[in-house]
């Protein structure tokens, strides 16, 4: 009898043997980066069921949400950080150390924008919304003042259980994350918070997820991880992470993710002054806000192909593979994330070209009306060209992630804003307005950006093939006495440039 056990299928299937490592690794992340999207849209319902103001509602949560990702994102990626450094005790006591004082950082700056001018000026001047949609923006901003912190502290964790191939556990977290949420707004839409504060309600639920999210993959790190690890690092990876080594990996990162997530609230400032903040330009805003998570569901998990180079690295000591005798080379993973993108680009035509897909996904999760909905289907449609230069960000840079050049990446951020704010001054001028404007910006935003890591990361492969170039002629002057094997020469050098490039 035919069996369709794994086991069978990658014995049927030898070459796909290496691809099992592969999507083990990779599923739970995408399920993660799914479920931070649904739950996006949970908070966003939990707004919308609210019978008064609910657009007025959605574009404040909106901006203050917004801008709170602003500040967890840069900490966010300290994930990485934990995925390439920590590999001690005395090195992941470090990585928490820099996420208490930015923690600490982002609380003064949201507090600053709670009760300060600073804040007035940035939300009601510079948005041009309305004294009503300004103060429930800035009372918002301060409730989200300590998300950051227990956010970063969730992350860091979550990328050391990622070196030890633990991605399981993290997108079991981010599942419980998000079903956390979904509880708790079902459960305080049905309190008196409805009538004296409808902000708490996805404010609170984000929190409760944030916090079931940080307890798992802490209770995960001590169980399966601190017991095993050593106090500190030994001399096979370079002795102990310094933190000037930590920051100056997680600066460009923490930079791009910036400009990323900075690039919603410029959008939003925009598409405001666009409409000259009339109640056109609050329900352009209010689309966005709806159409950020549903839009960036199909292709947002493809991000996460970054964290496949590093933890497949050979030179990963926690590497599990390099036991069981299957090896995932770097020609295995470009055709793995070649099938990632055309798997995202076929889901993004289905569910946002196909007629009322959007729209009902739209009123059934998010609980909007249809007509509001029908505003969202352009700017949705959009999003379905994103899959191509996120994935090429996404590849590029995990591969430059594991050489530990990620400086090189730091100018994409300053192109990606150059060509977003261009694209929002420009399109206006071409009779593109409103959430169209703002998704359209943000595409022409991530080609700028892509374009850019695609550069920076040819400019490392010539200092590389170089490098190599001096090696081969280093050895061909030896070869008299010590012959090398021609088949296996060029991988073996390619081995020695890349511990040489980690080491620098």
């Amino acid at each position: 009898m035919w069996c369709c056990h794994p086991g069978d299928i990658m014995v049927k299937f030898p070459a796909l043997t290496h691809y099992w490592p592969l999507i083990r690794f990779l599923i739970p992340l995408a399920i993660t980066n799914i479920a931070i999207d649904l739950g996006e849209q949970a908070l966003n319902r939990g707004i919308a069921a609210v019978k008064e103001d609910a657009v007025e509602m959605l574009a404040s949560y909106g901006l203050a949400y917004s801008l709170m990702k602003f500040f967890t994102g840069p900490m966010s990626d300290f994930k990485n950080v934990g995925l390439v450094f920590v590999n001690s005790k005395r090195d992941r006591t470090k990585a928490v150390l820099c996420m208490v004082a930015a923690g600490t950082i982002a609380v003064i700056f949201h507090m600053l924008i709670a009760y300060t001018e600073l804040g007035y000026y940035i939300i009601n001047k510079l948005h041009h919304v309305d004294d009503s949609v300004g103060n429930k923006t800035r009372k918002a901003f301060l409730y989200l003042a300590a998300f950051p912190l227990l956010d970063a502290m969730a992350w860091t964790h979550a990328g050391i259980l990622l070196k030890h191939k633990y991605s399981l556990l993290v997108g079991c977290a981010s599942i419980s994350d998000v079903i956390a949420q979904i509880v708790f707004v079902s459960i305080l839409l049905h309190s008196h918070l409805e009538c004296v504060e409808p902000l708490l309600i996805p404010i609170l639920s984000l929190y409760m997820g944030a916090l079931v999210r940080f307890t798992i993959v802490g209770l995960g790190y001590y169980r399966n991880i601190h017991d095993i690890i050593p106090d500190s690092s030994g001399p096979e990876v370079g002795g102990d992470a310094t933190v000037k080594k930590m920051l100056s990996f997680w600066w460009p990162l923490a930079l791009i993710l910036a400009t990323q997530r900075i690039s919603r609230p410029i959008v939003n400032l925009f598409v405001s002054r666009d409409l000259k903040g009339s109640s056109a330009a609050t329900e352009a805003v209010a689309v966005l806000t709806a159409t950020y998570p549903v839009g960036h569901m199909p292709y947002g998990w493809l991000t996460e192909l970054r964290a496949v180079y590093p933890a497949f690295d050979k030179n990963n000591p926690s590497n599990k593979l390099v036991s069981t005798g299957t090896t995932v080379t770097k020609s295995h993973i470009k055709k793995f994330t070649f099938v990632c993108l055309a798997l995202s680009v076929t889901l993004c035509f289905v569910v946002f070209w196909t007629p009322h897909i959007s729209e009902k996904i739209l009123v059934d999760i998010i609980g909007v009306d249809y007509a509001f909905a029908e505003l969202c289907v352009a700017p949705l449609r959009i999003f379905s060209f994103f899959p191509l230069p996120v994935t090429i960000r996404a590849h590029l840079t995990g591969w430059l992630m594991t050489l530990k050049k990620t400086f090189v990446l730091a100018p994409s951020s300053v192109l990606r804003i150059i060509v977003l704010i261009t694209s929002l001054i420009v399109l206006p001028y071409m009779g593109v307005h409103g959430a169209t404007l703002g998704v359209g910006s943000l595409l022409a935003g991530f080609l700028g950006e892509s374009t850019m890591v695609a550069i920076a990361a040819c400019y490392v492969y010539r200092k590389q093939k170089k490098k190599k170039d001096s090696e081969d002629e280093a050895a061909a002057g030896g070869e008299d006495s010590a012959p090398m094997n021609e088949v296996g020469s060029r991988g073996h050098i390619d081995d020695i440039v890349e511990m040489r490039e980690e080491d620098e």
